[in-house]
């Protein structure tokens, strides 16, 4: 693996965790527990959205 590869397979690693996160907070029966699911999934998107600019943290364009 090149240098050039290891910040986009961070980024993909924290995509995933975060979209892991978002659906276990979708499972949630607890409130609390599902803002903080959500809270933390949103920090790793934003983290991910740090390391490779906008646009990396989903694949979605909405």
């Amino acid at each position: 693996m090149s240098d050039d590869s290891a910040p986009s397979e961070r980024a993909r690693e924290m995509r995933d965790k975060a979209q892991e996160l978002e659906q276990a907070a979708q499972r949630a029966t607890d409130p609390a527990e599902r803002q903080r699911l959500q809270d933390k999934a949103l920090r790793i998107r934003e983290k991910s959205e740090q390391l490779n600019g906008p646009g990396s943290g989903t694949m979605d364009p909405m």
